[in-house]
């Protein structure tokens, strides 16, 4: 069995509990914009992606450009309702105590937003000088290139690296980038993380070790089938 030699951790709704505040403040504009969504809608529409993602799908729902100053009420507005409300996800800290490997944060948010939540949570700390983002590739999930940046600045290999996500873009990127995908189904269906191609999913981070370490590093060797990489084709077009 091959050593696990890096574990890569998403950063909304894996490290941090944002996805429930960040998607109401999203609901919640969109809303006053005339565009109505429940929660769940806004989770499956919008989750995961980059700012830049979002703002394309908003901006084709609505067929035309979005006003000069949306980006920036929807990050201060953001940035309100995580404080005094953000926490860590819950047992995360047990999991990072407990790895005896390197590990990382990969988030298609951006820099300026992973330093705040992590900062709020007191997470920042155990990420100095191991934090990624969609800023620092080409492309963002769920193209590979965030992971295979990842691995490659910590020296690993990707067949020898897990990535723990929480959304199947997320999910679809580890794949691509030849990693073991591992799901966190807490707002997410775990249905939709494995379709999206998860190994295996969880509802509460104690159950993570136990499937990191006995099949830590066994990813499918197969390259990415016909219709697999069709979609992650589409998925990547999408995101640009």
């Amino acid at each position: 069995m091959a050593a696990l030699e890096l574990v890569i951790f998403d950063c909304d709704g894996v490290l941090v509990d944002s996805e429930p505040i960040c998607n109401g403040v999203m609901a919640q504009l969109l809303g006053e914009m005339g565009w109505e969504l429940t929660l769940q809608e806004t989770v499956d529409r919008f989750m995961g992606r980059s700012l830049p993602q979002c703002a394309l799908r908003i901006e084709q729902h609505f067929g035309h450009a979005l006003p000069g100053d949306f980006l920036a009420q929807l990050a201060q507005r953001t940035q309100q309702a995580l404080r005094g409300q953000l926490k860590p996800v819950a047992g995360i800290e047990a999991v990072l105590d407990g790895l005896t490997v390197p590990y990382c944060v990969a988030s298609n948010g951006n820099r300026a937003k992973m330093n705040a939540t992590l900062g709020m949570t007191g997470l920042l700390p155990r990420f100095a000088q191991r934090m990624h983002c969609a800023g620092d590739v080409a492309r963002p999930k769920p193209a590979p290139d965030l992971f295979l940046h990842a691995a490659q600045t910590h020296g690993a290999q990707p067949g020898r690296c897990v990535v723990i996500e929480d959304t199947p873009t997320g999910i679809t990127a580890a794949r691509a980038a030849g990693m073991r995908a591992l799901g966190h189904a807490a707002m997410m269906p775990a249905q939709r993380l494995l379709d999206a191609g998860a190994h295996a999913v969880f509802t509460r981070m104690g159950e993570l070790p136990a499937l990191l370490w006995p099949r830590c590093a066994e990813v499918d060797p197969r390259p990415l089938s016909a219709a697999d990489a069709q979609s992650l084709h589409t998925l990547t077009k999408g995101s640009q």
